[in-house]
C-alpha cells in the first residue's frame, strides 16, 4: 500500500498557464496528487497568462488536458470536477510594466504557502520576480519554481540567478529538473548507499566505463523557435545528463539532508576535467538529423521541421567523453549522448564492469560478456544486471549471459507517479533535495561553456545523420577508438 503524506493548504500560481508544460504536465500531476489525497481541498491553483480567459474558460481547457494526458482509468468524473473547482485564472501580461498585480494580493491568502511556478520563457524570470517583490506578494512561506534552462550561457544564468535572488532567498528558490523526480533516478541513491554489494564495487578498481544515453524519437514538436537557439547540449546535457552523472559519481553524503546531498553533487561537477579547445573536436560530436524513418514511417529532416531553407548550426545530437579527476573515478571514462529522431525513446545508464583478469573456464565455454548494470529511467523503469551463468543440463560446462531483472512497476504493483508529482509536492513542503542549488548551476555552465565556445569558433556544421539512426558515425568512432561500444537494446 502506497503511503500518502498530505501537505499544508497552499496557493499555487502558475505563470504560463495556457502553455504546453502546464496543460501536459503540471495540471495532470496536480490532479493525481489531489486524487491521492495529497492536495487539501482548500488549496487553489491559479493560472496566469496573457490570454483573456475567465475561470470557466481555464477550467474547460484544464478538463480537456486531463482527458488527453491522464489515463482514462484514473480519471474519475467526481474527483475531476472537485479538482477543477480548485482552479482559477487571472489574465496578466507579465512583461508589461503597467500590469496590475494587485489582483493577486486580493486573491492570495497571506497565511498559506505560496508557490509561484514560472512555466515561461527564462527571459521573463527576472521581470516576474521583480513584479512579485514590488507588489509585496513574496511572504516567508513563498517559494518560486524555475524551469530549465537557467540562462543560455554562464553570464545569462548568473543574471537570472541574481535577479531572482534579489527577491527570493536561496532556500525559497526551487530550480526544477524533472529528471531528478523520476523514481528510478531517486533509486540511484538507494542503489548506491543502501546496498553494500554495489558501493564496494563502485570505483575504478572494478568499473571499466559508464554510459548515459537520453534518446528521443521526436523532432522539434512545436519547439522550433526555442530549440534552434538552444540545441541538444544546452537543452539536455547541461542539466539533465550532468545531474545523472553527479548521482552516479558522487561520494556518500553524511546524511540525506538537502545541502549534504547537493554538496556531494557539486564536488563531482567541480571535478570534471575541463575540456581544452584543442580537445573538443576529438572528445565531442555534434550532429543534426536529416530525413529518414522512425518505426517504419518517413519523417522530415531538421531544417524541414524548422521551416527554414537556410543552414542551421544548431545540434540535435551530441555525444561526448567526460573524465572525473578523483581517486574513485581516475581513468574511468563517462560517455554521454543525447539526440532527437533516434531509433528509440530511451533514457538509461550503463555501468560496464571490467572483464575477468583470468578465467578458469575454457575459451569455447562461452561468448564472454563482462558484468553490466543497466539502469533504465524510461520506458519500463527498472534495473538489469547482466551476469554469466551455467547452461542447465549435462554435457560439459557451457556458460551463457543471463540477467537479474527488476521492473519497478511490476515489482511494486502500482502506478509510478510522474516526476512532476513528486517535485511539486516537495516544493510545497519546502524540501529542496531534488532541486539544483545556485552553485550547481554555475558549475555546470562553467564546464559546458568551453565546449560551446570551441564549437562557435569552428567553421564546420553539425554532422548529418538520418532520422532513425543512432547519430553520426563519428559518435560511434568516439567510443570505439577506446575499444568500447555503445549499448543498444536489451542484453
Amino acid at each position: 500500500m502506497q503511503r500518502i503524506h498530505p501537505v499544508a493548504v497552499f496557493d499555487c500560481v502558475v505563470f504560463g498557464a495556457t502553455g504546453d508544460l502546464t496543460l501536459r504536465k503540471l495540471l495532470p500531476a496536480l490532479y493525481y496528487r489531489f486524487r491521492d489525497g495529497q492536495v487539501p481541498d482548500e488549496s487553489r491553483i491559479i493560472g496566469a497568462a496573457r490570454s483573456p480567459l475567465s475561470d470557466e474558460d481555464f477550467r474547460r481547457r484544464a478538463a480537456h488536458a486531463l482527458m488527453e494526458h491522464v489515463d482514462a482509468k484514473d480519471l474519475d468524473a467526481k474527483t475531476r470536477d472537485r479538482f477543477l473547482d480548485r482552479l482559477f485564472y487571472l489574465p496578466i501580461d507579465a512583461a508589461a510594466k503597467d500590469a496590475d498585480w494587485s489582483r493577486f494580493q486580493a486573491m492570495l491568502d497571506p497565511d498559506r504557502v505560496r508557490v509561484f511556478y514560472f512555466a515561461t520563457s527564462p527571459s521573463l524570470y527576472g521581470p516576474i520576480t521583480q513584479a512579485l517583490g514590488g507588489a509585496g506578494l513574496v511572504t516567508e512561506k513563498s517559494r518560486v519554481v524555475l524551469e530549465k534552462p537557467i540562462g543560455h550561457d554562464l553570464p545569462s544564468a548568473l543574471r537570472i540567478i541574481d535577479s531572482v535572488g534579489a527577491v527570493f532567498r536561496e532556500d525559497q528558490t526551487f530550480r526544477i529538473d524533472h529528471y531528478l523526480g523520476k523514481e528510478t533516478v531517486q533509486n540511484l541513491l538507494a542503489l548506491r548507499f543502501a546496498n553494500t554489494i554495489f558501493e564496494r564495487l563502485w570505483s575504478s578498481d572494478v568499473i571499466d566505463h559508464v554510459q548515459i544515453t537520453v534518446a528521443e524519437t521526436v523532432g522539434l514538436e512545436g519547439r522550433a523557435g526555442y530549440y534552434d537557439h538552444s540545441g541538444a547540449l544546452r537543452d539536455m546535457l547541461q542539466n539533465h545528463m550532468l545531474q545523472l552523472l553527479c548521482l552516479i559519481a558522487m561520494e556518500p553524503p553524511v546524511s540525506l539532508d538537502a545541502d549534504r546531498v547537493r554538496d556531494e553533487k557539486l564536488k563531482v561537477l567541480r571535478a570534471l576535467k575541463p575540456m581544452d579547445p584543442h580537445d573538443v573536436p576529438t572528445l565531442t560530436v555534434r550532429g543534426q538529423y536529416t530525413q529518414g524513418a522512425i518505426d517504419g514511417q518517413p519523417v522530415p529532416g531538421y531544417l524541414t521541421d524548422l521551416g527554414s531553407d537556410k543552414p542551421s548550426r544548431t545540434e540535435s545530437f551530441v555525444a561526448l567523453k567526460a573524465e572525473i579527476c578523483s581517486w574513485r573515478w581516475a581513468n574511468v571514462p563517462f560517455y554521454l549522448r543525447t539526440g532527437k529522431r533516434l531509433p528509440q525513446k530511451v533514457s538509461e545508464i550503463v555501468i560496464q564492469f571490467k572483464a575477468l583478469p583470468f578465467s578458469i573456464f575454457p575459451a569455447e565455454a562461452a561468448e564472454w560478456q563482462p558484468n553490466r548494470l543497466i539502469i533504465r529511467l524510461q520506458p519500463e523503469e527498472g534495473m538489469r544486471l547482466g551476469m554469466m551463468t551455467k547452461d542447465p543440463g549435462p554435457g560439459g560446462m557451457r556458460l551463457s549471459p543471463t540477467a537479474l531483472d527488476i521492473r519497478f512497476e511490476k515489482t511494486f504493483g502500482h502506478r509510478f507517479p510522474d516526476a512532476y508529482e513528486r517535485l511539486l509536492m516537495d516544493t510545497v513542503r519546502g524540501d529542496p533535495t531534488l532541486f539544483m542549488r545556485r552553485d550547481e548551476v554555475e558549475a555546470a555552465w562553467t564546464w559546458v561553456e568551453p565546449i560551446l565556445e570551441a564549437w562557435a569558433g569552428r567553421p564546420d556544421h553539425p554532422r548529418p545523420y538520418p532520422a532513425g539512426s543512432w547519430g553520426p558515425t563519428s559518435s560511434i568512432a568516439l567510443i570505439e577508438r577506446d575499444g568500447r561500444t555503445w549499448h543498444e537494446g536489451a542484453d
